[in-house]
């Protein structure tokens, strides 16, 4: 039976993925994005010319205000969400020393406030329906930190705890929260490494090569199915951790 699925930050890279892996199993996909709205709608002609079915909103997610907007243009138009996957977020390079008090509530912001915000608004309509999912893209960054990404790794490690403490108070009512850590990707995160960065950032991930977000998407999908499975992280990073 088609799903309602509602991937953030899903116009492109891993939530791009994941939206046309849940697409493909014949959900009905809604992609969220901040500010880019031509990315936004080639993103959901893509997935309508591959046959799926998608719809898109721009909307900052790290403004309730705007989230609660968003829901109820969703809910109106499609129904309740069934399945979340919180997967808004931007990396922040730089030593701790230098960054700045907007920049660190920015990176909160865009990587855990848009999660939070989301799942407070989704949540409601799936205890009600006695089920539901929620995936959180967190990043093996969050398990393990990483030096000069200090921001960026508290703000994951802050989703996993949000994760595994949702799925404790959620499970009763039959809503699952899981997590995926992602290691390395192809995406546009990653674009500031050169050729020569990439490849030895590389030799050290045991399967030797980046990710791809339509590995995200597989996995992701396979947690929204896996009815007995609630409160785990898993990592997704060839072996990297």
């Amino acid at each position: 039976m088609s799903r309602i699925v509602l991937v953030t930050g899903g116009s492109r890279g891993i939530g791009l993925g994941i939206a046309k892996s849940f697409a493909a199993q014949g959900d009905t996909v809604i992609l969220n994005a901040r500010v880019d709205i031509a990315t936004l709608l080639e993103a959901i002609g893509e997935i309508k010319l591959s046959g799926g079915n998608a719809d898109g909103f721009i909307a900052d997610l790290s403004c309730y205000d705007k989230a609660c907007e968003m829901f109820s243009h969703i809910k109106a138009c499609y129904g309740p969400v069934e399945v979340l996957v919180n997967n808004a977020g931007a990396a922040h390079y730089g030593l701790f020393s230098d960054t700045g008090f907007h920049d660190r509530q920015e990176v909160l912001a865009n990587n855990l406030h848009t999660a939070i915000n989301a799942s407070h608004l989704a949540v409601p309509d799936m205890v009600r329906a006695k089920s539901g999912c929620i995936i959180n893209i967190t990043s093996v960054w969050g398990i393990t930190g990483a030096s000069c990404e200090v921001m960026y790794s508290t703000a994951k490690a802050a989703v996993i705890g949000f994760t595994k403490a949702l799925a404790k108070e959620l499970g009763p009512s039959g809503v699952r929260v899981n997590a995926i850590a992602c290691g390395a990707f192809d995406t546009r995160m990653n674009e500031q490494l050169t050729p020569d960065e990439k490849n030895a950032f590389a030799e050290n991930i045991p399967l030797g090569r980046f990710g791809k977000p339509c590995e995200v998407g597989d996995l992701a999908v396979y947690l929204a199915d896996a009815g007995y499975l609630t409160g785990q992280v898993i990592p997704l990073d060839g072996g990297m951790v």
